[in-house]
């Protein structure tokens, strides 16, 4: 008999053979959950302009971003293999200009359940990026998504996580 491989020491999505494996959180207690990620999307000032002005050729670019950061929230589980389908109770997804070239979108999620809703804030800010960009790219080429991270973790055994200022 052989000792089970070091590589699955520490990592709770992998069993002791070192198989993908979703956590048992049932025994877990409920709490108060929170997590805020941003994305930053890249573009030229004019289209950043007419981005915030609601005049892109599309439409209305951020409340259909916004819509669609809420609904990738809510899917988390549905495309990310192994995270748990959360009650989620609160998600918001929010836009601000950054720099000289580029919108910071934050999402917010909030649960409460036995496991965190980080994954949740992480994928809503992503589509919403995702979905800018798909807004823009038709007049701004050079459009780019990048930065995407956790900003902000509250509730749970493991506590409060800031993450340090971009940059620093």
């Amino acid at each position: 008999m052989t000792e089970d491989p070091p590589y699955y020491d520490g990592l709770t999505h992998l069993d002791a053979r070192g198989r993908a494996n979703m956590v048992d959180v049932g025994g877990k207690p409920a709490n108060a959950r929170r997590a805020i990620a941003e994305a930053l999307v890249r573009l030229d000032a004019d289209t950043r302009a007419l981005l915030f002005a609601g005049r892109l050729p599309k439409g209305e670019a951020l409340a259909v971003a916004r819509v669609a950061g809420i609904q990738a929230a809510k899917d988390t589980a549905r495309v990310i293999p192994l995270c748990h389908l959360l009650p989620l109770s609160h998600v918001a997804v929010d836009f601000a200009p950054h720099g000289a070239d580029a919108v910071r979108i934050t999402c917010e999620a909030a649960t409460v359940a036995g496991t965190g809703v980080e994954m949740e804030a992480m994928t809503g800010a992503a589509v919403a990026a995702l979905t800018v960009y798909d807004m823009v790219k038709a007049r701004c080429r050079g459009a780019v998504v990048e930065a995407l991270r956790l900003v902000h973790k509250s509730g749970g055994k493991s506590g409060v996580y800031d993450a340090p200022l971009a940059g620093a």
